[in-house]
């Protein structure tokens, strides 16, 4: 999975930019969670090359950037977890879960 680093606020707007015209996903993990850890490798486990095309994945490294989750929340009005994935379309959040709720078959479902 060839993931897009998010490693700055500008790049928010970035994403709602680009979610016009293909669906995001961002994935916030933290290295220190185990659970966060796990809902990954479930993820990564069950992606497929193809899926690029259907839709671009961000990763967010929350021990690193935190203060860009609060953004998140701010922007997309959903509230921070971890885990957590967001599905952004036409510039808002269409889809959010964390933890073990986090599907790899409903993500796809939903893009």
């Amino acid at each position: 999975m060839n993931w897009n680093k998010l490693t700055t606020s500008t790049q928010l707007e970035e994403i709602k930019a680009l979610s016009h015209s293909k669906p995001v996903l961002i994935f916030k993990h933290s290295s220190r969670c185990s659970i966060s850890s796990m809902s990954l490798d479930r993820l990564l486990r069950n992606w497929k090359a193809e899926d690029s095309e259907k839709v671009t994945p961000f990763f967010l490294d929350l021990i690193s950037y935190r203060s860009i989750s609060d953004q998140i929340e701010e922007i997309f009005k959903v509230p921070h977890e971890s885990p957590q994935v967001l599905l952004i379309k036409e510039g808002k959040a269409v889809y959010d879960e964390s933890h073990f709720s986090i599907s790899y078959p409903v993500i796809m479902e939903k893009i």
